[in-house]
């Protein structure tokens, strides 16, 4: 009987029952239990086959032992009725009652075949939660949609809702990880390139030390729903890196709905920045130099412009963050107790290009930035100043696939990135945290005021190179520089101020991850469930000023060694 067929037979109907019913319950079980192997899905289809060959011996044995029962049929559907009556058929020999007494025609019965296809295709649902039309997600080992390299292309436990056209999935991963510091004490599992301890300050004589956590676990819930526009896809997702390692709390991470299609689609909420890009894989849950994780509120809209070619553009909530004498501002920073100076009175406005064929990855993106200081309302001297400067910047980032080279590189990765601009730094935390702009207000003989756009550049390089399938290296090389106002020597040494303008940083990565369950397919490296791996990091800062702008907190520079261990588990 092919699909979209009515059966006929009250038995055939109770077989059908019955595997509707056993196929529901092995539909509810593979839903819950983890992704099956082959061999799994064909030991339950033995199964499920012989349960229904045991309930149709039942059913035989019923029927021999009750007396026959009147069978009733479903009514078929109705049908236009002729104008006019057709010729009556002649009337078979013995008349009515031949015809009462003829018995009805034998329902087909159901095939071993049949019935093991039914099964088949109760579990390919069940595993197959995929809705036609819905948007598949996106790979979760995508750098910049998921921040992390480290998070593979798992699809994470998706179900598709009963009687509906939303899939539901759950996705994230548990990590443990821990460090020693060679050198100077830095009390934090996140360091940064620009807060590094400097060489001969008190955190430096104390020596090196060893911490874990586990706080930067993470999971997430994601939707999609097919609508008549196109997909609306929803994501809740935390971690609990809000606290410190030995007090974890929990932190939104991004909470947004994108509605559209593969062709063009529009996202609000919290989400990760266009600028953001991790360039190169590491093991530390720090933001390092040259790296931006940034995620904030946003409007953002994205199109194909042509085949492996997307744009995208957004709006994204403003933070002006500017360096004086008095200190660093955000605009959530108060001043002698009151409102902060540091003021926002436009949103940031980004876009970004990426271009993918074949393993090759070629992303520039772009910025424009307001940035403002009013000390009308606040301690801010002298009052009433009405700052404003204009932040821009441009990078571009490359991912070269090595096998175009020679195919014997396997899927090792030439990976590079470049960027310049003029009040960006806040979208640089590992760089200059704090320092879009730098004012000097507050100086000796300022009269007015004035804010200044921090000129800040940078390359990275790194290369991923695959000793097996299983068995990677990640060696890497970041430079920064930012350019400061020569009134920045002014800044009281050892301060806040002065210790933070780092003229140069440079950072050097060498680690070793093993995967066990990583796979390469169509020439795409996939970790898999698991990560286990050690790493190497050398940071240096050099201040702007040197020894004269650190004071008696240190030398002029910083030198810290970390290693770095960590395993994870993904779901």
């Amino acid at each position: 009987m092919s699909r979209g067929q009515e059966p006929k037979g009250g038995s055939v109907r109770l077989r059908y029952g019955l595997l509707g019913v056993l196929g529901c319950m092995l539909l509810a079980d593979s839903a819950l239990a983890e992704q099956p192997t082959i061999e799994q899905l064909m030991q339950k289809i033995d199964r499920l086959q012989n349960r229904v060959e045991q309930l149709e011996g039942q059913l035989a044995s019923t029927k021999k032992s009750s007396p026959p029962r009147q069978q009733t049929t479903l009514a078929a559907p109705a049908k236009a009725r002729p104008a006019t009556p057709p010729p009556s058929a002649p009337a078979p020999p013995g008349g009515a009652a031949a015809v009462a007494q003829t018995p009805p025609a034998a329902a087909p019965p159901v095939t071993a075949a049949k019935a093991e296809q039914i099964a088949a295709d109760a579990i390919t649902a069940a595993l197959n939660p995929n809705i036609p039309g819905l948007l598949p997600p996106e790979p979760m080992g995508n750098q910049f949609e998921t921040e992390d390299a480290l998070r593979s292309d798992l699809p994470g436990i998706a179900i598709r809702i009963p009687g509906t056209d939303t899939q539901v999935r759950f996705y994230g991963f548990a990590k443990g990880s821990w460090y020693y510091d060679l050198n100077g004490r830095n009390q934090t599992d996140v360091p940064t390139a620009q807060t590094i301890p400097l060489n001969n300050s008190r955190a430096d004589q104390q020596g090196g030390e060893f911490a874990a956590t586990a706080r930067f676990s993470r999971f997430g819930l994601d939707s999609r729903t097919l609508t008549n526009l196109g997909t609306l896809e929803t994501r809740l997702e935390g971690d609990f890196g809000g606290g410190t390692s030995g007090n974890a709390l929990f932190r939104l991470r991004q909470a947004w709905a994108e509605l559209g299609t593969a062709d063009f689609r529009v996202l609000a909420g919290q989400a990760n920045s266009l600028w953001n890009e991790g360039v190169f894989e590491t093991i530390i849950d720090a933001t390092n130099l040259n790296q931006s994780f940034i995620r904030q509120a946003q409007f953002r809209a994205t199109g194909l412009l042509m085949p492996g070619l997307t744009g995208m553009v957004s709006l994204e909530a403003p933070d002006t963050q500017y360096t004086s004498v008095a200190g660093v501002f955000t605009q959530n920073n108060n001043l002698d107790g009151g409102a902060s100076p540091a003021f926002n009175s436009a949103p940031d406005l980004l876009a970004r290009l990426t271009y993918r064929d074949d393993g090759l990855v070629a992303e520039a993106r772009g910025m424009l930035r307001r940035l403002s200081v009013r000390t009308a309302g606040t301690a801010a001297a002298p009052p009433n100043l009405n700052l404003n400067t204009t932040g821009w910047g441009i990078a571009a980032n490359v991912g070269l696939p090595m096998r175009w080279i020679w195919d014997g590189f396997g899927p090792d990765q030439l990976l590079g990135m470049a960027y310049y601009g003029e009040g960006i730094g806040r979208y640089f935390v590992g760089n200059t945290s704090g320092q879009d702009a730098l004012s000097n207000i507050g100086l000796p003989g300022v009269v007015g005021g004035s804010l200044n756009p921090l000129p800040t550049y940078g390359v990275t390089a790194a290369y991923r190179r695959f000793w097996t399938t299983q068995l990677r290296s990640n060696f890497a090389y970041a430079y920064s520089r930012e350019d400061y106002p020569s009134y920045a020597l002014q800044f009281v040494p050892g301060s806040a101020s002065a210790l933070g303008l780092n003229r140069d940083m440079q950072q050097v990565f060498v680690n070793l991850i093993w995967s066990p369950f990583a796979e390469v397919r169509n020439g795409t490296f996939g970790s898999g469930a698991v990560d286990v791996g050690l790493e190497y990091i050398f940071t240096r800062r050099d201040l702007f000023g040197g020894s004269a702008a650190a004071g008696t907190a240190g030398a002029g520079l910083g030198v810290a060694n970390r290693i770095v261990g960590a395993v994870v588990g993904r779901f």
